[in-house]
């Protein structure tokens, strides 16, 4: 393990995949004090990916702000990480991947954009966030799976649903009686074949970014 990198992963990425790609010290999904705790035991680099959000107070500006003045470098994406970087990009925090560039841009606003109902042991995903269904729409989309009004209707059903509920299957069935039923089947068949993980890709990101730098700086 590499001394002085701690990266708070969850259901974004396996740890088994993570560890091919970064060789850190891997702590569950981070909770208010979680960020200043590794910062006062001595880590250098911080990888933030996922937080908690309704299950307990989430990670505080101000923690990740004195663990910058501290001199850690703190990375975020895919989950919390990215919502964390967009808003504090400009006082040194550093993003990564397309979710964190969404929420910078404005693109992306809300919180449940990237939650999800996950198992607390395993942190394997029980929910679909709703970045990875726009993904797997605007995919759709562009292979000609669906049309434009079916991807509009889909995307409001998944809307509609509250985030723990949110599954493809759900959606599908949401959208009945709004969507033409033949695209309902083909999305349902495309997202069963080539849904896309958006938070695990930037998650894949931000650990090989890490990577880059760790061994230069520790």
């Amino acid at each position: 393990m590499t001394r002085g990198v701690v990266v708070f992963l969850g259901p974004s990425c396996d740890r088994a995949a993570a560890r091919e790609i970064l060789d850190a010290e891997y702590r569950p999904p981070a909770k208010r004090g979680d960020i200043a705790e590794a910062a006062g035991a001595g880590a250098r680099i911080i990888g933030l990916i996922d937080g908690v959000f309704f299950q307990d107070c989430a990670v505080a500006h101000r923690e990740i702000l004195a663990a910058l003045r501290a001199g850690v470098r703190v990375v975020g994406a895919s989950s919390m990480g990215a919502l964390r970087a967009a808003e504090l990009d400009s006082l040194g925090m550093e993003g990564v991947g397309e979710i964190y560039r969404a929420y910078r841009e404005g693109r992306l606003v809300a919180d449940d954009e990237v939650a999800l109902l996950f198992d607390p042991e395993t942190f394997v995903p029980l929910s679909e966030p709703l970045v990875n269904i726009r993904a797997t729409l605007q995919q759709a989309l562009a292979c000609g799976a669906i049309g434009a009004d079916a991807a509009r209707g889909l995307l409001d059903a998944a809307r509609g649903l509250y985030f723990p509920e949110r599954t493809y299957d759900a959606v599908v069935e949401a959208a009945e009686g709004k969507v033409d039923p033949g695209d309902l089947t083909r999305f349902a068949a495309f997202a069963g074949e080539h849904a896309v993980d958006r938070k695990r890709e930037d998650a894949i990101l931000a650990l090989r970014y890490i990577r880059g730098f760790a061994e230069d700086l520790l």
